[in-house]
This record gives structure tokens, sequence and C-alpha cells, in this order.
């Protein structure tokens, strides 16, 4: 696996030629994309978040049918790219955009999605674990990420068509996406945290979306009690520790400057949006507002690396 942030994008695009299709990576600009348009909706900004919706949909439909040709054309290094974590985010995005659709009572697509997540995820879930090393990028917690990212969606459609065995089994997958997080934090390499260019984020993304899954399982009202108490606690303590996270890797950030343009940006917004959605919907009411600035920065970020994409793709395309 790759362990070090190397030359950013440029190595990205020299190791995935033309007629290769879309690197993996892309699908975290879904990811983020799809959650920037949840946070937006649970904030009250139905317009901002239906635009959104559109782009990200679009985004999904056009890295869904790259990916189509690219089995097609070139099935030997789909098979390669699918023992990467980044292959995952294949899994997170599809997922992530089910959830979105679901809040929208697009039922019949949210289905859709959460079937085709379910099917991709132990497929590339056993090829990425099978290939895990040691000291690797904060990529890693994209076992976490996309686990996770099937338990909201469960969660979500859960609620809407009161069946509790969906909770149920949301709540399973909740399970292993805790133990995924500690199997992923065992083989990161923290040097990251000081030269990662974007994917270290996703060790605090990780925390958030396992926030959000337990705060979206509470709410279905499939458990009561002790039970449902103890979904309420740990949404609390791992918004708790997903913002520590953030405020962690922001002053990294601030120590060690990183300014140039990487596509790894995408997994830096999706946390951002995520950690942002996690204070929305925490049960603790003081944390909401922190939420609504969050959601901002995550906003800001998302166009920020929007451009920044638009130039790197430029630069791609114009490039022998």
């Amino acid at each position: 696996m790759n362990r070090s942030s190397g030359s950013g994008s440029a190595a990205l695009l020299r190791d995935h030629p033309r007629g290769a299709g879309m690197p993996p990576a892309a699908g975290a600009m879904v990811m983020a994309t799809g959650i920037v348009s949840i946070a937006f909706q649970t904030a009250g900004y139905s317009i901002v978040s239906l635009i959104a919706l559109g782009v990200g949909v679009t985004a999904w439909v056009l890295l869904a049918a790259d990916f189509v040709r690219r089995l097609l054309t070139a099935r030997s290094r789909v098979e390669a790219d699918a023992h990467t974590p980044a292959a995952l985010t294949g899994v997170a995005a599809t997922a992530v955009l089910g959830t979105r659709l679901a809040l929208a009572d697009l039922r019949p697509a949210a289905i859709a999605l959460l079937v085709l997540a379910t099917l991709l995820w132990p497929l590339l879930l056993v090829a990425v674990l099978r290939n895990r090393g040691r000291r690797m990028p904060g990529s890693v917690f994209l076992i976490c990420v996309a686990t996770q990212s099937l338990a909201v969606l469960a969660a979500a459609l859960a609620a809407s068509l009161q069946a509790g065995w969906l909770a149920d089994a949301g709540l399973a997958v909740f399970g292993v996406g805790i133990v995924l997080y500690a199997e992923a934090l065992l083989r990161f390499d923290v040097r990251q945290v000081r030269t990662g260019h974007g994917d270290h984020w996703v060790s605090t993304g990780a925390l958030a979306i396992s926030a959000v899954a337990a705060s979206r399982l509470a709410s279905t009202g499939h458990w009561t009690g002790g039970a449902a108490a103890t979904l309420d606690n740990l949404t609390l303590a791992l918004t708790a520790a997903a913002l520590a996270g953030y405020a962690v890797l922001l002053l990294a950030e601030v120590r060690w400057p990183r300014p140039g343009a990487d596509v790894r940006r995408w997994a830096t917004v999706f946390p951002l949006g995520m950690t942002a959605q996690a204070a929305l919907t925490a049960p603790s009411p003081v944390l909401h507002p922190v939420g609504h600035a969050l959601l901002w920065v995550a906003a800001l970020a998302w166009l920020a690396t929007a451009a920044m994409s638009v130039v790197l793709l430029r630069g791609a395309l114009d490039s022998p």
C-alpha cells in the first residue's frame, strides 16, 4: 500500500494512466457532496441541500458508468484497484447518497442503493483486509467509514419503513464498524497528521460517521429504556471524540501547512461535513450551534475543493 502522501495529485494521475478511468478515490467527492447535502437538510436549508443532492447524484451516475466501462475494458485494473482502501469509497458514496434519498422519501431508490452497497461491501472489505499493512495512510479508516455508512442507511430506512429487523441489522453492522475502527487505528501511520495531504482526515470522519450511525439507530424508536440511553451515550462519546480529532487535525494543518492542490482533499471535506452532521444530530442541544458553524466550514471547503478539482482536471486533460 502507499505509505506516504508522495507528490500529491501528480502522482495519482501518473499512476492512473489515460484510458484507465477515474481513480477509486474519486468516490470521496460523492461522499463529501452527499453528507453536505444531508447536513444542509438537517440544518433547514432545503434548497441548498437539493442542489447538492443533484450534484451528488450526477457525480455518482458518472462514476458508476465509468466503473462499468472499466469493468468491461480494463478488468485487471479494476481488480488491482479493488485491493486498495480507496475502493471502499464506492460503498460509502453509494450508502451516503442512499441515506439522502431516504430522507427525501425516495424509498425505492434508497433501497436499491442499500442493496448495491451491501453487495459490494463484503467483496471489497475482504480484498482490502487481505492486503492491509503497517503505517498506512488515512484511507485505511475507510474500512470503518464504508461499514458505518451501511448502518446509517439501514437505520434511516428502518425508521422510514418501520422495519425492526433492518434496525437490528444496522446495529450489528455498527458494532462491526467500531471493531474495524480499532483495526484501522492500529495500522494508521500517525506521521500522516503532519505529512498527509487530505485523507488523514478520514480518521476523524470515521468517528463522526460512527456517531451519526448511533444517532440514527437511536432515532428509529426500535429500542427504549436502557438500550436507547446507551445509544445516546455512544453518540455523545463518539461525537466528542470526533470533535477532538477535528481540533487536533485543524491545529496540525496550521502547524504544518500543505497548500498544494490534491484530489485527496475530498477526503478532508467528507469528515468536515460528517462532523457537522454528528454535532447537528447529537442528543445534547448544546452541540447543535457547533454543528451549524462546522457546516459552513464544510461548505466553504467543498467549494474550494471543487474549484481545485476543476484546475487539476484541466491540467490532466492538457498534459501529453
